[in-house]
């Protein structure tokens, strides 16, 4: 339900990445387009701004990567997965369980 219907139709698309209920995906212009399930904010709380260079999704709560190392996260809070995002920058790399989310900062921390 909404997982399909709701998707973008526009292209330009460089990733995409799929939770159980929702997904994102990110343009070439580095803004982050979301589409499914809105029940913990997994749509409405997503960032705004462009320059994002990576992106991921759990269970319902995704995490984005700017191009000047910070990241970014939005939905569901239930289980500290966006809590404990790291913050500042240098960071290099992101990726999603389904209830938790890391990060890799540049000095390989």
């Amino acid at each position: 339900r909404g997982q399909r219907d709701d998707a973008p139709t526009s292209s330009g698309f460089v990733a995409v990445a799929c939770g159980p209920r929702h997904s994102v995906a990110l343009s070439g212009d580095g803004t982050v387009v979301t589409w499914g399930t809105n029940v913990d904010g997994e749509r409405n709380d997503a960032p705004t701004s462009s320059g994002f260079v990576a992106i991921d999704c759990g269970e319902r709560h995704s995490v984005a990567l700017h191009g000047d190392g910070t990241v970014v996260t939005w939905g569901q809070q239930t289980c500290d997965q966006r809590a404990d995002a790291p913050t500042g920058g240098g960071f290099v790399a992101i990726a999603c369980g389904a209830f938790h989310s890391v990060a890799l900062n540049n000095d390989g921390t």
